[in-house]
């Protein structure tokens, strides 16, 4: 009888987005973040002269057509982002930040800083872990650029709406492998093209037999002309020979 009541009462933590459990916990937020655990790999590094994001795109069938298969996204000519998890949640927290972006170049006449796309995601985020009726966003977010005084900036923002600004990161499936190597391999002052090697380097570890050009992306924001700029496989090709 007592194990019943356990387990019925495990269920109802469970299931609501807004009961917390007898230990503290919300149970659906932590889901979330195990969502993110199993989906493909991406990364972040803020090199000496600007940001560079690094994803798999994780090809499931012979059929797609490699291209089609959208990572990587541009939320303003500074500011790109990249996410695992449920990515179809990302385009919506995407769609959110291009559309913040136009309307504070349209109201102010100047580019919007990454810290204010940064906490308008986080916002939403966070909301949808004390709301009934609505449940967490599976998906977190690499998101980074060039401010206008060209500094460098790249964040993290995790499905219950924290954020952390870091130097680099990588998410999804192969944080737990990669995070350690990544920690002892970045340098400060490495350069665009140094961390794109080192990005590629680290997911062709991960991947093994599965790694090609086909599944991997990558973009960078340089310094010098802050303009988002993602790579053709030829261009990666040639970056990592």
């Amino acid at each position: 009888m007592n194990n019943n009541k356990q387990m019925i009462d495990k269920m109802g933590y469970d299931r609501s987005i807004t009961m917390f459990s007898p230990d503290g916990r919300l149970l659906q937020v932590e889901y979330a973040k195990k969502t993110v655990k199993q989906g493909s790999t991406a990364l972040g590094l803020a090199c000496k002269d600007g940001i560079v994001l690094v994803v798999d795109k994780r090809i499931t069938s012979k059929l797609l057509i490699p291209e089609a298969i959208e990572k990587l996204f541009k939320i303003d000519d500074h500011i790109g982002a990249t996410a695992s998890g449920i990515i179809s949640d990302a385009r919506v927290l995407v769609d959110r930040s291009q559309l913040k972006a136009q309307q504070h170049a349209v109201t102010y006449d100047s580019k919007i800083d990454i810290l204010s796309i940064v906490k308008d995601i986080c916002d939403l985020k966070q909301i949808c872990t004390q709301s009934a009726g609505l449940r967490p966003f599976g998906v977190s977010m690499l998101v980074g650029g060039v401010e206008e005084d060209e500094t460098i900036k790249l964040f993290l923002t995790e499905p219950y709406g924290l954020y952390f600004q870091c130097k680099a990161a990588v998410i999804g499936e192969g944080e737990i492998e990669i995070d350690p190597i990544l920690q002892k391999k970045y340098r400060n002052n490495m350069s665009i093209e140094e961390g794109i090697k080192l990005g590629l380097s680290l997911l062709k570890d991960f991947l093994k037999s599965e790694f090609n050009f086909d599944r991997v992306d990558a973009a960078y924001v340089d310094v010098k002309e802050k303009r988002y700029k993602k790579l053709s496989n030829d261009e990666l090709k040639k970056i990592f020979k």
